[in-house]
């Protein structure tokens, strides 16, 4: 599939502002950060919004026709793209009750941990939607598969760990509890995203020119005369093509920058370094992320590339 740059920065972009919000709430509902101050809070939620915000509108410019992005919302009984649109929009109610709560009126019990929980399963529930949209795409096979689903959830969980890792140094409250929950982010997002590769490689989809066609009982299908003579929109959007080799440097890059690094850096839990470490941490991770987002599109075949040549979707 191409990779558009609006549909990476967003996901990398709302996948850590829901990990932090998400991660703040939890926090927050279970009696955490009640002595911290309120410029914490507005650091932590602010930042988590404004990456959610700012992701959300970037995904509106992968559309043909912007204006008409509220449409999306209408279909939330059969679509996940309208689901995770609805739980977005609904998500903002509880930010706005966690944010007026804890940082406008220093409040830290009450409805205020009530409208943190919900920030935190409604963060949850949008990462999970957003997942939903790749993992109920059946003529993708690099997509609809066990393994896409559990990496959103732990990226974001990841990002929003290293994130809200970062702000508690900066404030001068750091958490070994919180440092080695990043630390573990980072090793369970480097297994399953290994796993994910290793599908990639090793399971081949169960679509070929001969399954698409009904003439596989014939022999080997190749194509005789391509559909079309220029390019199109399908061969555009669902026949892009990454080198292998250029398909390893990325995921090195990925792997080296979006996990072993944060990882290292997380694993210095106390001292002067780790607070310096923990603050920079979350640039490495995001760029690797960006890294495995672009393959995570570079890499996926459409089905309907059969149709123009490819020997296997």
């Amino acid at each position: 599939m191409h990779p558009a740059l609006s549909v990476i920065v967003f996901t990398t972009a709302s996948g850590a502002g829901y990990g932090l919000l998400a991660l703040t709430g939890l926090v927050f509902a279970a009696g955490g950060f009640a002595s911290m101050p309120r410029g914490f809070g507005f650091c932590a939620i602010g930042l988590g919004t404004a990456l959610v915000a700012g992701g959300l509108v970037s995904s509106t410019l992968h559309l043909g026709r912007p204006e008409r992005a509220l449409r999306a919302l209408t279909q939330v009984r059969t679509s996940w793209l309208s689901r995770e649109g609805a739980l977005a929009a609904l998500a903002f109610l509880p930010i706005l009750g966690f944010f007026a709560g804890w940082v406008a009126m220093g409040l830290v019990d009450g409805p205020v941990r009530l409208a943190a929980l919900a920030v935190a399963l409604l963060s949850v529930a949008t990462v999970h939607a957003t997942a939903m949209i790749y993992r109920s795409l059946k003529p993708v096979h690099q997509w609809c598969n066990g393994h896409v689903v559990p990496v959103y959830h732990v990226l974001a969980a990841m990002t929003g760990a290293l994130l809200l890792n970062a702000l508690a140094h900066l404030w001068g409250a750091p958490s070994q509890a919180l440092a080695a929950f990043a630390l573990l982010a980072c090793v369970a997002g480097a297994f399953l995203k290994e796993r994910y590769w290793r599908f990639v490689d090793e399971y081949a989809a169960p679509s070929t020119p001969g399954t698409a066609t009904g003439l596989s009982a014939l022999g080997k299908v190749r194509l005789l005369d391509p559909p079309h003579t220029g390019s199109n929109y399908v061969m555009r959007e669902m026949g892009f093509r990454v080198a292998r080799k250029h398909a390893l440097k990325m995921r090195r890059a990925a792997l080296l920058l979006g996990f072993v690094a944060p990882a290292l850096v997380a694993a210095l839990l106390s001292g002067a370094t780790a607070t310096v470490a923990a603050t920079i941490a979350p640039v490495p991770a995001l760029a690797g992320v960006l890294a495995e987002r672009w393959l995570f599109f570079a890499e996926a075949r459409h089905s309907a590339s059969l149709y123009y040549g490819a020997d296997a979707a």
